[in-house]
């Protein structure tokens, strides 16, 4: 899917990723997968702690699960805390090196720190692998100009 997804002609790429992001998000566990539903739904709810509670249960019970640790990331960084928001993206990162999602994660929290070229680099490499999502074009386009002439 990852290749289908990079294509340049795509036109059903919502269905890719949404496919994609439906084996993401199986841990191989009922139990596990009902964890990250639960870490989602306070999520959606913007209930950090509980969020972050119901994730940590994942990560500690499915370490080698980087849905879990990119979702954690989220609620760390939604609660203000870019530590441990970082420490899971690079995690997420090292389970799924094509994880687009936590790259782009990675580049919002750089973004917001004021580390615009190190930013820009995590939003292209998320745009190689999903070149589609226009949240990804937008950013590389708004920092381009920001970037020019600093060293990556």
């Amino acid at each position: 899917m990852l290749e289908e997804l990079r294509r340049p002609d795509l036109p059903n790429w919502k269905n890719v990723e949404e496919a994609l992001w439906s084996e993401w998000s199986k841990s191989g566990s009922a139990a596990m997968d009902l964890l990250l539903e639960r870490g989602r739904a306070a999520i959606e709810a913007e209930d950090w702690g509980m969020a972050i509670a119901h994730l940590t249960a994942l990560t500690d019970h499915a370490p080698g699960f980087a849905e879990g640790f990119n979702a954690r990331a989220l609620a760390y960084f939604k609660s203000g805390l870019f530590g441990p928001a970082l420490d899971d993206l690079a995690r997420a990162l090292t389970l799924n090196p094509d994880h687009f999602a936590a790259l782009m994660g990675l580049g919002t929290i750089l973004e917001d720190t004021g580390r615009d070229a190190a930013a820009l680099a995590a939003y292209r490499a998320a745009r190689a692998i999903h070149p589609h999502d226009p949240d990804l074009e937008e950013a590389v386009n708004r920092l381009e100009p920001k970037v020019s002439g600093q060293a990556l």
